[in-house]
């Protein structure tokens, strides 16, 4: 591996609070329960609450992975990193650029609802334009680019904004549905349990687009080269982040299902939110929950840039694709040429995409296709926690059920979710989902044959903490107080 891990980014740019506010971000609450409980709700019906529950057992398997191998590898490639030094570098780059191809999907299916839900402010009947919801989405794709060049402190601020908002008016509207008396259906606790599920494959479907709503909390954990303490803090950010949208996420779902009507939720695939805003609060409930949905897209745009040209950065430091990739600005700390380059392919595929149909049939697949990309790196870096920590599993009952038995528990929902699901999801799909990840193994051999260090990895053990040279938390460069205000650190 090579040996200048931390060497440009911007040190000790987060504290804990900001870092818990990018995993909660990452999830985008209000985006992904406007854009994906119709998705859901057509899937498996009223077992959508249970499939939501289900998922997250196992995703805190994923994220109790992350925070594990964080403590002994701080590498924003993550994943990248821990599965390449752990069960083999081929795995390792495949499970870094089934990250980058997901979340290079995302910011195209994420764009145009960000688009839509901007100009149904203004005009309902706007909306509906993919040729113009295409423009303005690319607009605010651009504008977050922008402060993502601008560097973590200045990324983490504007996070802090759209996030705050969106948070406080979701929790408003929890609040709302719970005392809400005109509804569709009689809430049941069987809604949690298995019996509204269509057999193992209904299961599995809706676990996997279950599993995209949790998506987007191990943004933490691309971060950790930018974060004061970060062998603790970005694991917990990561753990406390699944935690909130968890809660968000069933509350909203059962609310859907108990004051929606089928017909509701089927006619307003991709703005399914607003129509609980306006049975919920006539008039201005409509209009607030789309304020939400705005700000958490355009905030998980965002996040999802971080982690996309994060592992670019990762890569190219270590050679697996181009170098140039691994170049930081002098200024701003960024690496600056990753996010030109994910900026001009993603501009590209919405200019493609507006081809390709409506914003919910886009949307449809694009979710599935990203769920089975989701499902090897997170997979993966389950399998790769015990291997790391397999000296240390029976030393505590800590160790053997957080290090171990759930990531691994975890790891293996994940691989059963992408292999049952691949019978029930349409062609575009899977041809989205496993085209994506074979057009890795083009880099990954011709990097491979040009001798790159990182496929003769020093492997990772627990027993032995890898020291790296980074920045302590006493020294940061001048450099990296270029957006130094306020601090968010609690």
């Amino acid at each position: 591996m090579s040996n200048n891990r931390g060497r440009g980014l911007q040190a000790n740019a987060l504290g804990t609070f900001d870092t818990v506010v990018m995993a909660v971000a990452g999830s985008a609450p209000a985006y992904s329960i406007a854009a994906t409980t119709a998705v859901l709700v057509g899937a498996v019906g009223l077992a959508s609450p249970a499939a939501l529950l289900y998922c997250a057992i196992p995703m805190l398997g994923i994220a109790l992975a992350f925070s594990y191998l964080g403590r002994i590898d701080v590498n924003a490639g993550a994943s990248y990193s821990w599965v390449g030094r752990t069960l083999h570098p081929f795995l390792g780059f495949i499970s870094g650029w089934a990250l980058v191809i997901s979340a290079t999907i995302f910011m195209v299916a994420g764009s145009l609802p960000a688009g839509s839900m901007t100009l149904s402010l203004f005009d309902q009947s706007l909306a509906d334009n993919t040729a113009l919801s295409t423009v303005v989405g690319a607009a605010w794709f651009v504008i977050m680019l922008l402060v993502v060049l601008g560097g973590a402190r200045l990324t983490v601020r504007a996070q802090l904004v759209m996030s705050g908002v969106e948070l406080g008016i979701l929790a408003l509207f929890a609040a709302l549905a719970v005392v809400h008396t005109g509804n569709a259906r009689v809430f049941d606790w069987s809604w949690l349990g298995f019996s509204h599920f269509d057999g193992v494959s209904g299961f599995a479907s809706g676990a996997l687009i279950a599993a995209f709503y949790y998506w987007g909390w191990d943004v933490t954990s691309n971060l950790s080269e930018e974060t004061r303490n970060s062998r603790r803090t970005t694991g917990l950010a990561g753990l406390i982040g699944v935690g909130i949208v968890f809660l968000l996420f069933e509350v909203f779902t059962i609310a859907v299902n108990v004051i929606l009507s089928s017909r509701q939720i089927e006619s307003n695939d991709a703005n399914v939110l607003a129509v609980l805003g306006d049975e919920i609060w006539p008039g201005w409930g409509g209009k607030l929950l789309i304020v939400s949905v705005m700000l958490s897209t355009i905030a998980t745009l965002e996040t999802t840039l971080i982690q996309v040209t994060r592992s670019l950065f990762a890569m190219g430091r270590d050679r697996t694709m181009p170098s140039a990739l691994g170049r930081v600005h002098r200024t701003w700390n960024t690496p600056w040429v990753a996010i030109v380059v994910v900026g001009g392919v993603a501009l590209a595929m919405f200019i493609a995409s507006n081809a390709l149909g409506s914003v919910g049939e886009i949307l449809a697949d694009a979710i599935s296709a990203i769920g089975l990309q989701i499902a090897v790196y997170y997979g993966l870096a389950g399998l790769a926690v015990v291997v790391a920590y397999r000296k240390m599993l029976f030393k505590s009952a800590g160790n053997f059920l957080f290090g171990g038995l759930w990531p691994l528990f975890g790891a293996l929902f994940m691989f059963w979710i992408f292999v049952e699901s691949l019978s029930s999801l349409s062609t575009a799909a899977i041809s989205i989902g496993i085209g994506g990840l074979a057009a890795g193994l083009i880099p990954m051999f011709w990097y491979w044959r040009q001798g790159s260090e990182y496929y003769r990895p020093s492997r990772l053990d627990a027993t032995r903490t890898v020291e790296t040279d980074y920045v302590p938390d006493d020294f940061a460069p001048e450099q990296s107080r270029v957006h130094q205000g306020l601090p968010t650190d609690f």
